[in-house]
């Protein structure tokens, strides 16, 4: 008489059944807003095929801002002044500042586009994690740890900062431009990031799968 199979064993055998991923959306419902785009200004087409030959993809967040050309001009200016032009800290520097201050306001957008940027520039997608987790638990240099300290008391609690914050970073050898160039960057990702939570900002899926 053939033995009866082993419901528990046929159960465990079965491949977990998948489940929908819970980005599936990202790439189409950018934002939660229905705004209408306008048409690409000459210098805004060009800067969209500069994204797409150089990351394979636009991001999200220019495409949520393409319903207003000054408003995207303005933010696509501030950017790439912000965290690509010269400066006496690292582009890393300036995307782990991104990193801590949107983990401080639990920005989804980016959290997972410049928490992909970390692991990218460092070459370490731990790094990357613990950014985005919690910087306090990643084994910083004493410089990184005084700027995020700083980016982080001045998302969290701004109106404490004072002389003894900035003699901190000057401890830590960073110059007067560089706690402009470190507030800076904080200010625009509070900005970025409550935008962001304000109209349900979703990022690009690729960014979940790089440099891990």
């Amino acid at each position: 008489m053939a033995k009866k199979p082993n419901r528990k064993a046929v159960a465990a055998a079965r491949p977990a059944q998948a489940r929908p991923s819970a980005a599936a959306g990202d790439d189409t419902t950018i934002t939660a807003l229905a705004l209408a785009p306008a048409p690409l200004s000459p210098e805004m087409a060009a800067y969209f095929a500069k994204c797409e030959d150089k990351l394979g993809f636009v991001p999200n967040v220019l495409t949520a801002y393409a319903f207003d050309m000054a408003k995207l001009e303005a933010f696509v200016g501030m950017y790439n002044d912000l965290m690509l032009a010269p400066s006496g800290l690292s582009k890393l520097e300036r995307e782990m500042i991104a990193v801590a201050v949107s983990a401080q306001n639990r920005c989804y957008y980016c959290l997972v586009a410049h928490g992909a940027a970390v692991r990218q520039l460092s070459g370490d997608p731990v790094l990357g994690e613990l950014m985005a987790m919690n910087y306090r638990a990643a084994r910083l240099s004493a410089r990184e740890r005084a700027m995020l300290d700083f980016a982080v008391k001045l998302t969290a609690e701004p109106w404490r900062v004072e002389d003894d914050d900035r003699a901190a970073l000057r401890r830590a050898g960073f110059s007067d431009r560089d706690i402009w160039d470190i507030a800076a960057v904080a200010g625009f990702f509070n900005m970025t990031n409550r935008v962001a939570a304000a109209t349900d900002m979703r990022p690009n899926s690729v960014y979940h799968g790089q440099a891990r």
